[in-house]
């Protein structure tokens, strides 16, 4: 079975490019053009040189020997959040501004839901002097503060989603509207392994330097290039997918997608897409989406603002179908527990999105000898009050 995108644009049954008219002929000229750009030596070439000499990769993978004390099994974690901007965001967007270049597109727009990919679609903009307009909740705008400020600061202009629940999923509607009306000179980053084809690839082969790597690094610590399983949290997806890519063809990696159950998934207050949702259409693809009988979108809810999106990346609906990999869930509490028992065994604060991941450890059981990697996503600092508030510190 293939685990990757067709001639067509579909993962299995999921995919596609459901778009308006004034759409199509952005997207379709995304999906003619993007493959043979970024195959191209100069674009692989300023690719690679700036995540090396402006990102700072390879990011390290960590042998987190108090953590892996604790559990009983050894446990290396990826530090995206060690990245320019403080996540994996950085890559994707790397990506998308040479290849948006390539197009002679002089106005970029994204949406964003913690911040970290308005942060990094800002810094490739004033990186680059392009025009910057970010989306964003108006509740994730107040819960993420230091993010707006950090765009602002790069001379992007932040607009607050005011409908709906006013966090990813509304920013993202802004998003699209805004290229509607605007098709001709803007690209549109998206942050994520959702929307229209091509996007999904395009995103997951941004971010699938983060498996490149650590399937070198892992075969210079323990001479083997493949863990035993592989952990990453899950809203949309483009960590996961990136952490995964070079593992996908590899059945004996375990992968393990972890989703934001909120106050619980039954309690009316979740994002775990897998669990709640069912096909559908949402942001242009075709997918797995929590919504009513009737279709209508279900508002998402979690503690972390890049966790609640009422869906999933096509990709990803595909591996939960295939049962290629376990998709899960945890709760606001145990990820925020996670996040604080990281900080006080290995001196790192997470991002409360990484944390779900960081959280399923208490769900495993090891036998002693297995390798666990997880993506560290992000770091904590912009969650900094949300956890002070939470733990009363």
């Amino acid at each position: 079975m293939s685990y990757h995108v067709n001639e067509k644009g579909y993962y299995g049954n999921f995919g596609g490019a459901y778009v308006p008219e004034m759409l199509y002929p952005n997207v379709e000229e995304l999906r003619e053009k993007y493959l043979s750009i970024m195959s191209e030596p100069a674009f692989q070439h300023e690719f690679l040189l700036l995540l090396k000499d402006y990102v700072g990769r390879p990011s390290p993978l960590y042998l987190a020997e108090r953590l892996s004390e604790k559990y009983g099994t050894t446990i290396y974690l990826k530090r995206e959040d060690l990245n320019h901007t403080g996540a994996h965001k950085i890559n994707n967007t790397i990506g998308q501004i040479l290849l948006a270049e390539r197009l002679g597109k002089k106005r970029i727009i994204a949406e964003t839901g913690a911040g970290q990919h308005g942060v990094a679609t800002a810094t490739v903009c004033a990186l680059k002097g392009l025009e910057c307009v970010v989306y964003m909740g108006a509740v994730d705008i107040e819960r993420q503060a230091p993010n707006v400020a950090r765009m602002k600061m790069m001379g992007a202009t932040v607009i607050p989603a005011t409908s709906g629940s006013q966090t990813l999923k509304d920013a993202t509607n802004e998003a699209l509207r805004d290229w509607i009306n605007n098709p001709v000179d803007t690209h549109y980053i998206i942050g994520s392994v959702v929307g229209p084809h091509p996007y999904p690839d395009m995103v997951a082969r941004f971010q699938s330097i983060i498996s490149e790597e650590t399937r070198a690094q892992l075969k210079e610590k323990t001479g083997k290039v493949n863990p035993d399983y592989v952990l990453a949290c899950v809203g949309g997806g483009s960590n996961a997918m990136g952490m995964f890519y070079h593992f996908l063809d590899q059945d004996d990696v375990k992968l393990i997608a972890v989703e934001a159950a909120g106050k619980g998934v039954e309690s009316g207050e979740s994002a775990a897409t897998t669990l709640l949702g069912k096909e559908g259409v949402l942001h242009g693809s075709r997918s797995i989406v929590m919504q009513t009988e009737d279709g209508q979108v279900v508002e998402p809810y979690s503690i972390s603002a890049g966790l609640d999106y009422p869906g999933i990346g096509p990709q990803h609906a595909h591996l939960f179908a295939s049962a290629r990999a376990k998709y899960v869930s945890i709760t606001d509490n145990e990820a925020m527990d996670a996040g604080l028992q990281l900080a006080r065994l290995e001196g790192i604060i997470p991002a409360i999105e990484s944390s779900h991941a960081l959280a399923y450890l208490d769900k495993m059981e090891f036998k002693g000898d297995e390798t666990v990697v997880i993506c560290l996503s992000g770091r904590g600092d912009k969650d900094l009050s949300t956890y002070m508030t939470h733990f009363g510190l």
